[in-house]
Parts: C-alpha cells; structure tokens; sequence
C-alpha cells in the first residue's frame, strides 16, 4: 500500500532493541476500557473496529497493558487481530494491581510479575512478549529482584525484549547496570517535558522513548496560541501538530496516542505526515517550554 493508504508509515521506523522495526507512529490501548480503565468499554464493537483500521493505517507497533481493565484491553486485541500480522510488534507491561476504577498499585514482587507474563501470554494468545515493560518500580522490592525475574522469564523465551515505565535517569542508568533494557515510558508532550533528561538518555543509548498522553496540549491550544495559529495553516487540529512536533523532536520518539473512535485514529494517522518547518518547530518548542 502507499503512504496515503497507510498515512503511519510517513513517520518512519525504528528499530527497537535493534532487531524489531516499528512504525514510530503507534497505538496505545488504554481508552479502549470503561471510565477509570476500568472495565468494557461502552462500543466493545467500535474498540475493534479502532484496532483493526490502526493496522490497516500502517501501524505495526500497539502498546498495551493486563492492568488495563484489567485485562479489557488485552482481550480486545486479541478479538481484533489474532491470528497477528507478522509485522505486529506487541509490547505490553507489569508490575501494577488494579483495585478499582483509577486504582494502582505497584506490586514488584517477582512471583506477581511472572504471574502477570503469564497472563499477558494467555489474554493476549501469544508464546513470547515482543516488549515486556516494567510498569511501575516497586519501591518495596529491590530493583535487582524485579528485573532479575523479568530476565529470567526472558531466558526462557516467554519476553524477547525489557522496557521501563515512568523512572529517572538514575532509575534508568541502575536498571541498565541489571540487565538489558530497550525502551523507557514515561509521560511526555508538547505541553510536559518533565522527562526531558530521561528523553536525552534514551536517545544517547539508542533507547525507544515511548511517550504516553503524547497528544496533551493543555493552554497552548487556546484561541491565540502559536500551536492554534500554526494548526489553521496547515488546516490541521491542534493535536496533530503536537503530534509532528514529537516525531520531530528526536529520531527514538514512539508516539502512542489512543483514542476509542475511528475517526480520531485516522486523524492522528494522517498528523504523521506533517511537516513542520523550522521556524514552526522552533515557535512550537519556545511556546511549550
């Protein structure tokens, strides 16, 4: 198909823990569950139509979760896409319990990890896990102990690659010190840079940054804001361009935004083949500092 069949593909690839190439425009799975990520969403019909058209767009990279819903997501997925297109890199995570709507809970104990691998693999009908990422470190569990059972599940061939969710550099650098890891989460948009030094560090170390709620924002889409300005030229939402500003931003951004509605997903597949112009770039970036 071309790039206007499958307007993902004008994002580029990557190539995650240097074996597995993703389109850099992906998809995330969380809103496909009721309020709180909890439970089935309201249109369990429509949900499968979003993942079944993200792969027709030119989407080969889906991040996903067993706490989202709990497991609401995962089962979804499965309806939707298995058997999996070769080319469909899944990663998915760990390392929280679900207590109610918006509820989360780290739980790091090594037991409680293999037990949700073992989950994702039966949810998701799958015999190894392309990107297992731990999602919250356990403050109440040594990190050697965490990421020691996620390498030993590796070994045995059930995880093909370890990834990182919301730390620091300094979580980052220790975790590196344990095993192998790939690819780092953490919340990051046109509107929060927080995890600026974290973005920095994947990118020294070839680490796929996987930015969550990437399509944020906030005031910068006010009536008079450059972003709105700038959107109107280009006839484009204001979401798409915070979109090309990531894509643009550095080489190992995975964007993921999720969405539950058809129309938004191509609409955020079609903002990866905007162009930004330098000054554009330059004016969005001054305004989001």
């Amino acid at each position: 198909m071309t790039v206007t069949q499958q307007p993902a593909r004008a994002s580029g690839t990557f190539l995650l823990g240097g074996d597995l190439s993703v389109t850099r425009l992906g998809y995330g799975t969380m809103q496909l569950t009721g309020p709180g990520i909890w439970g089935d969403p309201e249109d369990p019909a429509e949900a499968v139509r979003v993942l079944r058209r993200a792969v027709e767009l030119g989407i080969n990279f889906i991040d996903t979760a067993d706490a989202y819903g709990p497991f609401t997501a995962n089962l979804l997925l499965r309806k939707a896409l298995h058997p999996y297109p070769d080319d469909l890199v899944i990663a998915t995570k760990v390392g929280l319990a679900r207590t109610g709507p918006d509820g989360w809970v780290p739980i790091g104990r090594p037991e409680y990890l293999r037990q949700q691998v073992e989950l994702n693999l039966r949810h998701l009908g799958l015999e190894r896990i392309d990107l297992l990422q731990l999602h919250r470190i356990d403050p109440k569990v040594p990190l050697a102990e965490q990421l020691g059972e996620l390498a030993a599940l590796r070994s045995e061939g059930k995880i093909r690659h370890i990834g990182l969710s919301e730390v620091s550099v300094p979580e980052l650098t220790e975790a590196a010190g344990i095993t192998r890891i790939v690819s780092v989460q953490n919340r990051f948009n046109l509107a929060d840079r927080a995890a600026e030094e974290v973005l920095e560090y994947a990118q020294a170390h070839a680490l796929g940054f996987i930015p969550w709620f990437p399509l944020a924002t906030g005031a910068l889409a006010g009536a008079d804001s450059p972003l709105t300005k700038i959107a109107a030229d280009h006839g484009s939402a204001p979401a798409q361009l915070a979109l090309a500003w990531l894509l643009r931003r550095s080489p190992v951004i995975l964007p993921i935004p999720g969405t539950s509605s058809v129309a938004h997903l191509e609409q955020n597949a079609v903002g990866a083949s905007l162009e930004l112009t330098d000054d554009e770039y330059e004016t969005l970036s001054r305004a989001g500092a």
